[in-house]
């Protein structure tokens, strides 16, 4: 496409939805004068009263500043002249109206649009003409003092990306995974934002993968919790199953977060692209290695988490079968007298002992010593 035909459909922007001049568009598109750093942790949606959280020109690695502060099309059209930088435009859980105008401006696909305004999506790598879309499932550790079977334990939101020659759009749903820490790591190592959008790429599933990590260490600490109380003295009694089939629950949503992102990521390391280079391509080699081992934490997880209830279950049937024990055997020494009252206690006019001087006392001594005797008896069969 002609730059001229480029700056016309940038114009078409006046026309669209909720973006109703690209005067209102510069007012959110971004801020190109280092302030502090923007973290969408919060409920809110966005400090800057829009679902555009920033946009910024790269030339040769190196921040640029356009002439009118926080220019979206300005920001483009330069880029597109001088064929040397790309953009990067963030945006935080936009509407279709929002993104209608963005989505026009570069020529994404309508497809990938409805991807990345609906989210819910698998993790996945798609290419459209000559633009790559990427989405990862991002996941964050809750924090709790004491875990209940009702415990939150990880949470989950999403991020896409789309690339192409000229730009990188990140899109995030969730009140976590902000990339403005990110930004501004990669702002301060030049020679990896000079390698274009694709580095961008590779440093977002870079830090994807390293959150699963420590959500994946965390999750283990907890599971050291509950096997530590399930194996304790009194873990039969004091252990609640619940909790551990909540951590079960909680380990499923951080599975369907990083099991499905191990296909996307080998295409990116192993498939030829035009997009992603060579050099790039060694680095996803490197995060790919890294999501293996999470995902081989996740399943020793799950199968300790099973070996762990199996235990738990194990000892309350030993617990109910020596409550069983117990009550078997004392129920024995009160069959003693009830045995022995029953048969003094049928009232037949000719029955021995029945007016001996000494026969209660001869009766009473032996019941006590016949309780006694199994008494003992099941004291050192461990029955008692």
């Amino acid at each position: 496409m002609s730059m001229s035909g480029n700056l016309r459909k940038v114009g078409s922007l006046r026309k669209v939805g909720n973006l109703r001049s690209v005067r209102g568009l510069r007012k959110v598109a971004g801020l190109t004068r280092r302030g502090p750093r923007v973290d969408l942790s919060h409920p809110a949606r966005s400090p800057l009263g829009s679902s555009v959280v920033k946009c910024v020109t790269y030339r040769k690695g190196v921040r640029q500043t356009p002439a009118r502060d926080g220019d979206l099309v300005e920001a483009v059209g330069q880029v597109r002249k001088h064929d040397d930088g790309f953009v990067w435009l963030g945006l935080h859980e936009p509407t279709e109206r929002e993104f209608a105008g963005i989505a026009e401006l570069f020529d994404l696909h309508p497809l990938a649009v409805e991807d990345a305004v609906h989210a819910h999506q698998r993790p996945k790598v798609e290419r459209y003409g000559q633009t790559l879309f990427a989405v990862f499932k991002t996941v964050c550790y809750v924090e709790h003092a004491e875990l209940t079977a009702t415990s939150e334990v990880v949470n989950t939101g999403e991020i896409m990306v789309f690339v192409g020659k000229e730009f990188v759009i990140t899109v995030r749903h969730g009140r976590h995974g902000s990339l403005g820490p990110l930004r501004e790591e990669l702002e301060g190592t030049p020679d990896q934002l000079a390698q274009g959008p694709a580095a961008v790429l590779h440093a977002i599933a870079d830090q994807v993968v390293d959150d699963y990590l420590v959500v994946a260490d965390s999750v283990q600490a907890d599971i050291d919790q509950v096997e530590a109380e399930v194996f304790a003295p009194e873990g039969a009694r004091g252990a609640d199953p619940g909790r551990i089939y909540q951590l079960k629950r909680e380990l499923l949503e951080l599975k369907r977060a990083v099991v499905p992102l191990g296909r996307p990521l080998q295409i990116l390391a192993a498939k030829p692209m035009r997009l992603v280079a060579p050099e790039i391509q060694a680095y996803f080699r490197d995060v790919d290695d890294h999501l293996k081992r999470v995902t081989e934490q996740i399943a020793a997880f799950d199968e300790l988490l099973n070996s762990i209830l199996q235990a738990h279950l194990a000892q309350v049937t030993v617990a109910q079968n020596e409550d069983m024990r117990k009550i078997t055997a004392w129920a024995a020494i009160v069959a003693v007298p009830t045995m022995v009252c029953g048969v003094y206690g049928m009232n037949f006019d000719h029955m021995p002992e029945l007016r001996w001087q000494y026969g209660y006392g001869l009766v009473m001594g032996v019941i006590a010593t016949a309780c006694v005797l199994l008494y003992r008896g099941f004291r050192r069969s461990g029955w008692l």
